[in-house]
Parts: structure tokens; sequence; C-alpha cells
């Protein structure tokens, strides 16, 4: 699993961004399972996408599987509303096919810098077929509370936990 900061400076024309990438190579017989948390302080909002999640008082938490034999690159956009270094926190618990008594745990922190205000936080940027960067309505979780975030498509932190189970299980 790598867990891989793109870019990790947000302005207003451009987003923070944080790449996950998970492999279960077709060695490994089971799937890996994810419970996994990010941890997003207030005035940063969290875009992901292709992942189901629920969230409230800045945390998000999703499951995530990974079959044998399959591998995922995934995305996390990070907008700021204000100026300032804040550091988002993953966390989570990793385990080989329904064997709960072996899982692993995992946890990342990592700063990002908010040099200018992002434009529009309520929307996450996306690339298009033509590398383009365009702006759409994520329709993802508000949670509520001190440290409030969007975070649609959280299953990425999930993705990058879920790339250290490869690991784990592959030195098993």
């Amino acid at each position: 699993m790598v867990l891989r900061p793109v870019n990790d400076v947000i302005t207003k024309d451009e987003d923070g961004l944080v790449e996950l990438y998970i492999d279960n190579p077709s060695l490994n017989d089971v799937t890996l399972n994810v419970d996994a948390r990010i941890g997003v302080p207030s005035g940063i909002h969290v875009y992901g996408q292709d992942f189901a999640q629920t969230g409230a008082a800045g945390t998000a938490y999703g499951t995530f599987s990974v079959p044998s034999g399959s591998a995922r690159t995934i995305s996390i956009d990070l907008k700021g509303d204000k100026v300032g270094t804040y550091t988002v926190h993953f966390s989570g618990l990793y385990w080989p096919g329904d064997n709960k008594d072996s899982y692993n745990p995992i946890s990342l922190s990592h700063p990002f810098e908010v040099k200018e205000a992002s434009e529009n936080s309520e929307k996450a940027s996306s690339s298009d077929d033509n590398g383009e960067v365009e702006a759409e309505n994520t329709g993802g979780v508000k949670a509520e509370g001190q440290g409030s975030f969007s975070a649609p498509g959280f299953g990425i932190l999930v993705a990058a936990i879920g790339l250290l189970g490869v690991y784990a299980v592959k030195k098993k």
C-alpha cells in the first residue's frame, strides 16, 4: 500500500492531492478487509470518489475490501477555508479474509499548508479525459461539529490502509 502526497500546498486555484494505491496480488488467496478513519481539522474539506462513507465531528469512517488479484489507485482532493498548516490523520485496521484475529493497525499523518483559501470548498475538482480540471458538486456527507468537513468518497483512505494490508500479508 502506498499513500503519496502529490501536492501538500493548497491555494485558491489548486487543491491538495494525495494518491492512495492498493494492490492485493493474485498470489494472495484472500480478500483484504479494512476498517478506516480519517480525521480532518476544522477548515479542511476532503473529497474522493467511488466509495460510500459516513462522517461526523471531523471524522469519517468506512470499510473497504480488496479481492485477490486486484489493484486500485484513488485520488483524494483537499481544500482549505483559511490560511494555515493543518495535519490530516489516517488510521485503521486491516486483516486477511475472515481472520479478524490477524488484524494489523495502520496510522499515518501528513501536514497540508493552505497558502490561500480555496475558491469553492463545497465542490471537488476532477480531471476529465483530456487532463482538464473541472469543478463538480460531489453531494457528499457534511460532518457537523468541531472539524467540520465534506468527505465524499472517504474510501480513499481505506484504500491506503488496505495497501498496507497487502504488504503485511506478503511478509507472512
